[in-house]
């Protein structure tokens, strides 16, 4: 079997062997090179990179060289953990969801150049499916579908875009559709767990800053790591 892509921050390498004994390899493609953690199982790309004292910001992430790298290992099928805020009072900090939809609008990164190919936008329903299966197997609970707005990056978004946002989606982040997008240019399918860190600037009551939505993601790192293992003993059957 094809090993199955991953493509997180680097808690699944702190997650106490939850994808087992991997390999570090670099792996250089037409788009640049990326960093790739593999197995027989997994290939694993930390998307911030693997060094946390030097973060790679969304904006500067290389999504084109990252999922070329996974096709050219042989991955089909790709899961993304992504950190996100809440678009809505009702959805709140600690929430997973599985987004089923996404917006993006400036900047939307491609591997095309010479040759024009129109796709339709989506995520993998049958991806989608077997991360709610893993959560339900957890008995954790996670929100069926949802639709994710992606900014640029890197700062955080203001109160007013946040109140405009809010009336067509329900989470914000800033890698999930990038990621989404290419995926699908590259013919592979992909679909997210969404944790809910914090409410997005102007919903919750106090000041929104960058060390909140740390302590929420470090609170939600559990969660994540029991469903990503479940999804991957799924898969072995």
């Amino acid at each position: 079997m094809e090993p199955l892509g991953i493509i997180s921050g680097i808690i699944l390498l702190q997650g106490k062997g939850i994808l087992g004994n991997l390999e570090e390899i670099e792996i250089v493609t037409e788009f640049g090179k990326a960093c790739v953690f593999r197995s027989d199982a997994v290939a694993f790309i930390p998307r911030h990179g693997k060094d946390p004292n030097h973060h790679i910001l969304p904006h500067l992430i290389n999504n084109q060289a990252n999922l070329m790298a996974l096709k050219g290992m042989g991955v089909k099928e790709v899961i993304s953990i992504n950190s996100t805020g809440s678009l809505k009072k009702t959805l709140r900090p600690g929430t997973m969801v599985v987004p089923d939809d996404f917006i993006m609008f400036p900047g939307a990164p491609t591997t095309l150049s010479k040759k024009a190919i129109h796709i339709t936008p989506k995520l993998s329903g049958e991806v989608r499916h077997k991360w709610i299966e893993a959560a339900h197997e957890c008995k954790i609970k996670v929100a069926d579908g949802g639709v994710y707005w992606q900014t640029t990056g890197p700062r955080l978004e203001t109160k007013a875009e946040i109140a405009m946002m809010s009336r067509f989606a329900d989470l914000v982040g800033m890698t999930m559709a990038s990621e989404a997008v290419i995926a699908q240019e590259l013919g592979l399918s992909y679909a997210a767990l969404c944790s809910v860190d914090n409410y997005g600037h102007g919903l919750g009551k106090k000041e929104l800053t960058i060390n909140e939505i740390l302590q929420h993601a470090r609170k939600n790192t559990d969660v994540i790591i029991n469903i990503v293992r479940r999804y991957i003993e799924r898969r072995k059957g």
